[in-house]
């Protein structure tokens, strides 16, 4: 039971339950502890939905450690992914099937299938998702370049997001880096682009299959007003969960206000 359980109900609606299909809360991990990821999902495990030991960290881990880090993880009903940059180097050393039986033996859930940094054709990409999907895996793809300069076309984001779908990828990740500045949707300075989101999604028949990198507070707010408390959020840190969460449920003041607004009339 909640502790404000039949005194107090969320303003806002309609959220969904693990295991959702929609509503994903995917957390950052660069580096958690066991106690930490147990304080973590003691608190906040019903508002996870995948934690991504994110770029290679996980190559740093005793591997007694990270089976019990996974185990946790897994049994409080969370995926858990190693980083797309460490599947990247799996790529270009040729290691990739061994990387994946490897996981499996972590105890990892999930695959996070990006080219990021190094290049990866289509049909080479359509092969390595449906590997992954075929050993077990959730596969999370992503579109986009880390570096601003090496910006892919709309054309080719929209080619990459069908296909992967296609191929069984079960969401699709908005390239937009740990920082959220700079990249895909957002400026310099962290603000949305609203321009880019609309030509990403004008090529999707629904926007739900695709997960936006929002580590902001800003980013996630706007987020959640123009696609709705169920919207598929991404690189969360791990002491924002909460914060976001009441960002879906109208218990913070800027979604609150609107469903206030939206009551009185």
């Amino acid at each position: 039971m909640k502790a404000w359980e039949n005194v107090i109900d969320s303003p806002i609606k309609g959220r969904t339950q693990k295991p959702r299909e929609n509503g994903i809360t995917m957390v950052i991990d660069k580096g958690l502890g066991l106690n930490e990821i147990k304080d973590l999902i003691s608190l906040a495990g019903d508002y996870i939905d995948i934690i991504k030991l994110t770029f290679g960290t996980s190559a740093f881990y005793e591997e007694k450690l990270l089976k019990e880090k996974n185990k946790l993880i897994t049994q409080a009903e969370i995926d858990v992914m190693p980083g797309g940059t460490f599947l990247e180097v799996a790529i270009w050393k040729n290691v990739y099937e061994k990387f994946l039986e490897r996981a499996k033996e972590l105890g990892f859930t999930a695959i996070e299938v990006s080219d990021g940094t190094i290049e990866i054709d289509l049909e080479e990409r359509k092969k390595i998702i449906k590997k992954a999907v075929n050993m077990g895996f959730k596969v999370i793809s992503e579109v986009g370049k880390k570096d601003p300069n090496e910006k892919i076309s709309i054309p080719l984001m929209h080619k990459e997001i069908l296909s992967d779908l296609e191929c069984g990828a079960f969401k699709v990740i908005v390239e937009a880096r740990e920082a959220g500045r700079g990249v895909g949707i957002y400026d310099s300075e962290g603000k949305i682009k609203e321009e880019e989101i609309d030509k990403i999604i004008s090529g999707v028949k629904d926007v739900n299959c695709l997960i936006w990198e929002a580590p902001h507070k800003n980013q996630q707010q706007y987020l959640i007003l123009r696609f709705g408390l169920n919207v598929n959020l991404g690189n969360i840190p791990p002491d924002e969960v909460l914060a976001l969460e009441a960002l879906r449920q109208g218990l913070r003041g800027d979604t609150l206000k609107r469903a206030y607004l939206e009551y009185k009339k």
